[in-house]
């Protein structure tokens, strides 16, 4: 299926691991390139959170953020008293030795190990909860690449239609314009009044219709048309495929365009650049 490289997902979890929100956007990128902004707390699944973005997406700049906010209460200051008080105790003792020197900082006895008693979470479960909304946020962000991705392809089918019909039209009007150049140049003939050699004439109108023959390049448009739609229906990422078949589409509308010897073929050939140039727009923003 093909998929868009523009995409974005949010969820957020709240629980006994206190909120926590998972955010992953992605753009348009030659490659996959990936940042991922994470709490301390979770920098030993880093690596693993990378390896199924890779398993997930294979192009475009994607970054990630994931948020953790302590439940409540979980950053009150709890002071063991007990333990306060004799580290107090014991600090005036020091005092009263020193009278002209020291003085009790309350911060530093905070700072004393023990007094203060840090309320813990528990990590692996922390761990547990960031992998599984982590999960769910990368799904959410796939199936919003999916559903741009199949709006671009159905524009880019439009497109393919409207190729074809350009293609069509000139495929109708080759015979009039070989028969136009073999009157043009038939009529300046006579206009020399001069006797030429028939046979050799023909020779020549046969090599100029050769050269100004698009027929060739009318089926290679043909062919490329039919690969886009089987790119398109692919479900590997089709990307890197439509780009280069957009470059082939472009050398043909070109060729096209300078062996035209008919002012109608011209318009459709310019027609055709157009077209080819709204697809590759589109195509760039295709994983």
């Amino acid at each position: 299926m093909t998929a868009s490289m523009t995409g974005f997902a949010r969820r957020e979890s709240v629980g006994a691991h206190g909120t926590l929100i998972c955010e992953i956007r992605s753009v348009n990128h030659r490659f996959l390139d990936a940042s991922l902004r994470l709490p301390d707390s979770c920098r030993a699944i880093e690596s693993e959170l990378r390896q199924a973005l890779a398993r997930e997406l294979r192009r475009g700049k994607v970054d990630c953020t994931v948020q953790h906010r302590p439940p409540e209460g979980a950053t009150d200051l709890d002071v063991d008293d007990t333990a306060l008080q004799k580290l107090l105790g014991r600090a005036r003792q020091l005092a009263s030795s020193m009278p002209a020197q020291a003085r009790i900082n309350v911060l530093d006895l905070l700072r004393w190990p023990g007094v203060v008693r840090e309320q813990s979470l528990d990590a692996e479960a922390l761990l547990v909860e960031v992998r599984r909304l982590f999960e769910a946020t990368l799904s959410d962000l796939v199936a919003a690449r999916r559903r741009e991705g199949a709006r671009l392809a159905e524009l880019l089918l439009q497109r393919c239609v409207n190729l074809e019909e350009m293609v069509a039209a000139v495929r109708v009007r080759l015979p009039e314009v070989q028969l136009r150049v073999r009157e043009r140049l038939e009529e300046r003939l006579r206009e020399l009044g001069a006797e030429l050699n028939r046979e050799r004439i023909e020779q020549e109108l046969v090599m100029l219709l050769q050269r100004l023959d698009v027929a060739e390049e009318l089926d290679r448009l043909t062919g490329h048309i039919a690969e886009s739609r089987r790119t398109l229906a692919t479900p590997e990422a089709a990307g890197r495929r439509l780009d280069f078949l957009l470059q082939e589409f472009n050398r043909e509308a070109n060729t096209l365009s300078s062996k035209s010897q008919d002012l109608e073929t011209t318009r459709v050939a310019v027609d055709m650049k157009v077209v080819i140039e709204q697809m590759r727009e589109q195509v760039q923003n295709i994983e």
